[in-house]
């Protein structure tokens, strides 16, 4: 029998088909437009997301409708997509990567209080995450707000268009700022100080959990028979079950449109710092995750945008990983993990009359490199060991960059057999709702395997422990600066 896995990402809906055992069989990609109103703000059309997803879907399974048992979703998290009683749409989603409400964030972490949100949800507020953005339009947007019934994330839209299902998942909700990841369930307390109610939410079950099948209309039209669907996960969680980083003590890397840095744990745990989640794992345990907001979109934006070109390997020819006097801040969109900061700007420093071309795109992949190790020294400094990592996500494919983050980190660099993350993890997630498989684990060993491995070098290591000191200095040096006259 055959799976298929949806990652609704941030510019494009990727599908593949696999079969029982991980091998794919065919994959779709299929892009839509991201607007950006104002400074800071992002968004987009949930329509389009439904739309490419059913073209894409016609395409992927042509010939195989016959065979296709189950179907799950990875998504994008923390996006705002709002319904009125008539399930229609009230605005665009407002996306991970808006920064809009600072303000919000600021009276739930000053007036309301560290202490109680990390009490009641495990987290503080950050931009990115859903209640403040859900505060920003009761403050700015009341009629929409008013009339709205329906709050959900951008996967469970998607699973609520293909099945009728108002549903969610513990990996994804643990974005909301509305969900107790210990308890996983909703805080009471949450929903009251945002004025809304329990029902205006989707019901919560595991990822791999069976919640329905595809509408019978969209069988028809795609030529399936029944076709079991499964909750899916956010896509950081996904993409970890996609990587086999399932049960205790791993760590997995996305270097995707952000990047990523995700710790399993068997037990809940909390960041007594608050610079990492915690989040439930779609495996059924927990997770602590550093988030950067931009990563491969950094490389994507020098060398698409300033340098006019797409040639992605021709630019990094020639490019060796040593001694680099530029340092890149990969700001682009503000920080998330550690500093929790909307207002941080990407920079270029140290540059001199003989800083060439490659410097700078190799002070691109190294910035953001330091950026991720920032999160993977605060888990080390809570006694987390982290001596390997399995990497994913567009940045991934260049062996460079790969290089570069095993230096940077001091660990050993893992690849495995699958590099589709997410769509891959919610092809597993899949087959264990539809039978075949009895666990989540029990799915990865039989799917994912490790391809190739990459060690740090210790004399790179150590070069790279002085850039990053560097590295750390600057955002210090600046953090002011991106305050001023804000």
């Amino acid at each position: 029998m055959m799976y298929i896995g949806i990652d609704l990402g941030t510019s494009s809906v990727k599908m593949i088909l696999c079969d029982s055992m991980g091998k794919i069989i065919n994959s779709v990609n299929r892009e839509y437009p991201i607007s950006f109103p104002k400074e800071g703000y992002s968004e987009q059309n949930p329509e389009d997301w439904y739309n490419e997803t059913i073209e894409g879907l016609k395409a992927l399974t042509e010939g195989y409708g016959d065979k296709i048992k189950g179907l799950s979703i990875a998504g994008q998290m923390h996006g705002l997509v709002m319904l009125d009683e008539n399930d229609e749409l009230l605005r665009e989603c407002i996306l991970w990567n808006d920064s809009r409400s600072s303000k919000e964030c600021d009276y739930l972490n000053c007036e309301i209080g560290v202490k109680k949100l990390t009490e009641w949800t495990a987290n503080i507020a950050f931009p990115g995450f859903t209640a403040p953005k859900i505060l920003w339009v009761k403050n700015n947007e009341r009629d929409i707000f008013d009339r709205c019934k329906k709050i959900m994330l951008p996967k469970d839209y998607l699973v609520y268009r293909l099945t009728g299902e108002f549903v969610t998942e513990p990996s994804d909700a643990s974005g909301l700022l509305l969900f107790d990841v210990k308890n996983k369930c909703y805080s009471k307390e949450m929903l009251e100080l945002c004025s809304i109610t329990e029902d205006m939410l989707p019901k919560v079950h595991e990822s791999y959990d069976k919640i329905g099948t595809v509408k019978k209309e969209l069988c028809e039209l795609f030529g399936w028979g029944k076709v079991i669907v499964a909750p899916g996960a956010g896509d950081n969680a996904a993409a970890a079950v996609g990587m086999g980083v399932t049960g205790g003590n791993m760590c997995s890397i996305s270097l995707g449109t952000s990047g990523t840095v995700f710790i399993t744990s068997d037990k809940f745990t909390v960041d007594e710092k608050n610079a990492l989640h915690s989040f439930a794992h779609a495996d059924g345990g927990y997770h602590l995750m550093g988030c950067i907001l931009s990563a491969a979109s950094c490389n994507k934006w020098f060398l698409e945008d300033i340098l006019n070109s797409k040639d992605y390997s021709e630019c990094e020819k020639g490019i060796a990983d040593g001694e680099n006097n530029v340092i890149f801040l990969p700001y682009l969109m503000g920080e998330r993990s550690p500093h929790n900061d909307p207002y941080a700007r990407g920079a270029f420093v140290g540059m001199s009359m003989d800083t060439e071309r490659g410097d700078m795109i190799k002070a691109v992949m190294e910035g953001v490199c330091y950026a991720l190790r920032d999160s993977v020294e605060v888990a080390r400094g809570q006694g987390i060991v982290i001596d390997e990592v399995r990497v994913c996500g567009g940045g991934a494919k260049s062996s460079l960059w790969c290089k570069i983050l095993a230096n940077v980190l001091r660990v050993k660099v893992l690849k495995t057999n699958c590099q589709e993350g997410p769509s891959f993890g919610a092809c597993i997630l899949a087959s264990v709702a539809s039978g075949e498989y009895e666990s989540v684990k029990a799915a990865t060993d039989n799917t994912v395997k490790v391809v190739s491995e990459l060690m740090y070098d210790e004399e790179a290591a150590k070069k790279y422990d002085k850039g990053y000191e560097k590295f750390t200095l600057l955002y210090k040096s600046l953090k002011d600066w991106y305050r001023y006259e804000k």
